[in-house]
């Protein structure tokens, strides 16, 4: 008859090592803890990122260019009938907050609403305190891709947009795995055909440049699988 020692030390024996692996492959495997931005990371983003986007915007309204989404349709306005870049872009944004809404929620919403406004009244604010007397319009449209492309990716990482187009680009690409630099391409070339038949042709290459430049940033660094913070 064993002993309850030798009984004891059969309880408390581990089992081979392939039923363990068994064993913990059939544990349902631990989600990591989602991390999220404090309100003050995320208010120093969105204004850093809302600043750069705005000085790619003045450098493009310096050289006379045009750009994609629902910026380009202000710039366009504005080159046509006169009316104040800011105001035009603000307002052209507003039926996209709902649809913002309706899709991403409310703090989605709230942001994109909040990056517009600041991108408006920045633009706005550099007018008077950066003069640009001279600029050579490719150089105007390749910083313009770059400086509003950087600050895009930060909206993005962000939980915002610069509304419009964007807005929709980053639904399709969380949703349905669509590039959303590809998807503002598509909107961009609908808009530069518009824009032939109001500016210079030159201006309008040129134009293209930045959308190019702009469009590939986001295409190959807006990445959610790279993010660790939300």
């Amino acid at each position: 008859m064993p002993s309850d020692a030798s009984t004891l030390a059969k309880i408390q024996r581990p089992p081979p090592a392939g039923r363990r692996k068994r064993l913990e492959a059939r544990r349902p495997a631990r989600r990591p803890q989602e991390k999220h931005y404090t309100l003050f990371e995320d208010i120093q983003g969105i204004l850093i990122a809302c600043a750069q986007s705005a000085l790619g915007i003045h450098l493009l309204r310096a050289a006379g260019l045009v750009t994609g989404g629902t910026a380009g349709m202000a710039l366009i306005i504005t080159y046509a009938m006169g009316w104040n870049f800011s105001l035009v872009f603000f307002v052209i944004n507003l039926p996209f907050y709902g649809f913002a809404y309706r899709a991403r929620g409310l703090r989605f919403c709230l942001k994109s609403m909040a990056s517009v406004t600041t991108v408006s009244v920045m633009a706005e604010a550099l007018k008077p305190v950066l003069h640009i007397a001279q600029v050579h319009p490719g150089v105007a449209a390749a910083l313009f891709g770059i400086s509003t492309g950087v600050g895009l990716l930060g909206l993005f990482r962000h939980s915002g947009s610069l509304g419009g187009v964007s807005i929709v680009a980053v639904i399709l690409q969380d949703k349905f795995g669509f590039k959303a630099g590809w998807t503002q391409s598509i909107h961009d070339l609908c808009l530069f055909a518009v824009a032939f038949a109001i500016l210079p042709a030159d201006r309008v290459l040129w134009s293209l440049l930045g959308a190019v430049v702009l469009n590939f940033v986001i295409a190959f660094n807006h990445r959610r699988d790279w993010y660790v913070v939300t």
